[in-house]
């Protein structure tokens, strides 16, 4: 394979009629709005496309369409049952101890409230201490400066998910 050539799995992502396209980038990111863009921006020639178009899509999201988005995301400690990729994105809090589990679930409650949504970050990579403190820093922002910050995480997240689907195997 050149690297001019498409990776297969982007050229099954590009190939996938436009109801599979939709599911498979409607797991990534569950905004309408958000999948719309990608799809008629279709077929991509590289990744780093798709990821720029995924980016793009982001700048444009309205405040609805983030809400949106965010209610595909369950809150940080409690993946949702059955999906591999929110427990193996939210792997740093599997080790936690019942002391921080709890004193997540209380934050994430405190955060809701005080936003309206669940408290979205990027975790992979991440450990439960970081995501706590994470946590605990951002609930006193401003609700405009979280907003953008959520917008950055899930962009984040988008782009692992995405490179996830392209890097398939068959």
């Amino acid at each position: 394979m050149t690297s001019t050539s498409t990776p297969p799995g982007l050229a099954r992502f590009n190939a996938l009629e436009e109801r599979a396209a939709h599911a498979a980038l409607h797991e990534a990111c569950a905004s309408t709005a958000w999948v719309r863009r990608l799809l008629t921006t279709r077929p991509y020639a590289t990744a780093e496309d798709l990821y720029a178009a995924s980016d793009a899509a982001m700048t444009e999201l309205s405040t609805a369409d983030l809400q949106e988005a965010m209610a595909g995301h369950p809150p940080i400690g409690r993946p949702k049952e059955g999906d591999p990729a929110s427990a193996r994105e939210q792997r740093g809090m599997a080790g936690a101890s019942e002391q921080l589990k709890a004193e997540m679930l209380e934050l994430n409650l405190a955060y809701q409230d005080r936003f309206g949504h669940v408290f979205l970050i990027c975790a992979t990579g991440r450990s439960a201490e970081e995501m706590r403190d994470a946590l605990k820093d951002r609930i006193g922002n401003a609700p405009e400066q979280e907003r953008e910050i959520v917008r950055t995480e899930l962009g984040k997240i988008n782009r692992i998910r995405l490179a996830r689907l392209v890097e398939e195997e068959a």
